[in-house]
């Protein structure tokens, strides 16, 4: 699990497994599920408004990221698929990253660019994993039905997924990176940069 799925949990912004969601909601339950997050949203707003400054934006990326997530989650609910699964998650991945995108104002100069760099290079690891996950969970219901013909296909998609899933990260760990070199000048920068074009095998 990544750092920012971490401080997602750590932030209780994740208040469900996708892999374990509860039976469909009838309309009317769907309706007041809706309602209760709606008001939990509302309330927690009311909450951030006595607030000020960053702690404020904090406050409000934290609330709107729990209502998104628990929007997600209801979709589960109602249609539990591999892909409602996947946008939950990347409803998970993306509330987290605000919230960090708000904790890294409290920085400043290289190291807010970086501590940005870093957030979304870990939003980008997450939905890939995510990605790779429906992939293989899809590869896995098309081989329950054609088990002997499905099984080298599902090798195949699910390598295929992983292969741009770290070529995503690959390329979010370069652009960290290279904001690390942005605290150097001159030569130093130069030699900070040439170095990280040869690990990441860039020109």
């Amino acid at each position: 699990m990544n750092k920012l799925i971490l401080a997602a949990l750590a932030l209780g912004l994740f208040t469900m497994n996708p892999g374990g969601v509860q039976a469909k909601l009838t309309k009317e339950e769907h309706k007041a599920a809706k309602q209760s997050i709606d008001a939990d949203y509302k309330n927690a707003k009311a909450s951030c408004d006595r607030l000020a400054g960053n702690a404020k934006d904090i406050c409000m990326a934290e609330a709107k990221g729990k209502r998104k997530v628990a929007r997600a989650e209801l979709d589960v609910r109602d249609n539990d698929t591999t892909k409602s699964r996947q946008s939950l998650r990347n409803a998970q991945a993306d509330a987290a990253y605000e919230v960090a995108k708000e904790r890294c104002d409290d920085k400043g100069g290289n190291e807010k660019d970086v501590c940005l760099k870093e957030a979304k290079a870990e939003r980008t690891a997450a939905k890939a994993d995510a990605k790779v996950d429906r992939k293989a969970a899809e590869a896995r219901g098309d081989a329950n039905k054609q088990v002997s013909k499905a099984r080298g296909k599902e090798a195949e998609r699910v390598s295929e997924a992983r292969k741009d899933a770290a070529e995503d990260r690959r390329e979010a760990d370069y652009a960290v990176a290279k904001e690390r070199c942005d605290k150097f000048s001159g030569e130093a920068r130069n030699q900070c940069l040439n170095e990280a074009n040869a690990r990441y095998g860039k020109r």
